[in-house]
């Protein structure tokens, strides 16, 4: 199955990541959200970071020229409707992506593969509200997208061998490596990291120790490169809490119960770094504890 045409559905920190690196691979990308000043500050993302792999001598800068001529940039779901493949990168909210979905449908090539970047949401379910169950599959990068190297491949009941092997080949295509994970709660690096992230927040619920204490413990003695808190503020708190109440609703077990303060700090709209205040306050020059 031939691929040269990608849609991204979302341009937060996944989306403009999933567009640089198809870009840079080759592929023309049709990058999709809902507000223009996003598209901005993606593209602008993607400039600044692929200036940072230019000046690290990963690329050149007829690269970095090239890559960017490859993405445009729309404010319609349904031009997407005509690539090849289309990644849904929206947030974290099966409702949302059900939505998506239900609105791009209709528009696609019968060709067009569908693929969910998902960290936790079953790819089988997901799968069942579209026209093509055989043709989709979830496809979840790591975060930030242009430097993690791993890239998990999900497929549903219903996903055909052409579409999991497609994919598989534009993984090695990107420079990236594959794991293949069975269609279970929040896959494999989300069932083992965001537990530990909950452990954290319980072990600074509990008063076992401090924000910075906690994370240094980790780093320091377990040679960790971020912190659990730290990492919880990177990936944002209202994801991290989304991806619990999937693996307690998925799997009906209480170690996976969210502990009350993450539920504490995303109603208080204190989602880590994208909010300016999370475990840490990032308003300052330099993050402080806010525990």
């Amino acid at each position: 199955m031939t691929i040269e045409t990608v849609g991204i559905v979302g341009a937060g920190q996944m989306g403009n990541g999933i567009a640089h690196v198809f870009a840079l691979a080759g592929y023309n990308v049709l990058l999709n959200d809902i507000a223009q000043d996003s598209l901005d500050k993606a593209m602008a993302t993607i400039e600044k970071n692929l200036d940072r792999q230019v000046s690290r001598e990963k690329i050149t800068a007829e690269d970095k020229a090239a890559t960017l001529a490859r993405i445009t940039t729309t404010l319609t779901l349904t031009d997407l409707g005509q690539t090849d493949l289309v990644i849904e990168a929206a947030t974290e909210r099966e409702d949302v992506k059900n939505q998506i979905f239900k609105t791009l449908v209709p528009h696609l090539k019968p060709t067009t593969i569908l693929a969910s970047n998902t960290s936790s949401i079953s790819i089988t379910r997901l799968a069942s509200k579209t026209d093509r169950p055989e043709r989709f599959m979830g496809v979840h990068f790591m975060n930030p997208v242009p430097v993690m190297k791993l890239v998990e491949l999900i497929r549903g009941i219903a996903t055909d061998d052409e579409t999991y092997q497609t994919m598989l080949a534009i993984v090695a295509k990107l420079g990236k490596t594959a794991a293949s994970a069975e269609d279970f709660p929040a896959f494999i690096v989300n069932r083992i990291l965001i537990p530990m992230i909950n452990e954290a927040v319980y072990t600074l619920y509990e008063g076992v120790g401090n924000v910075q204490s906690i994370d240094m413990a980790m780093k320091l003695g377990a040679n960790h490169p971020m912190g659990p808190l730290e990492l919880a503020d990177f990936i944002g708190l209202d994801t991290c809490l989304a991806i619990m109440h999937v693996l307690h609703d998925g799997l009906a077990d209480t170690k996976y119960r969210p502990c009350p303060l993450l539920v504490k700090y995303v109603e208080a709209g204190w989602l880590g770094r994208k909010t300016g205040r999370g475990f840490y306050d990032y308003r300052g020059e330099t993050p402080v504890p806010t525990r």
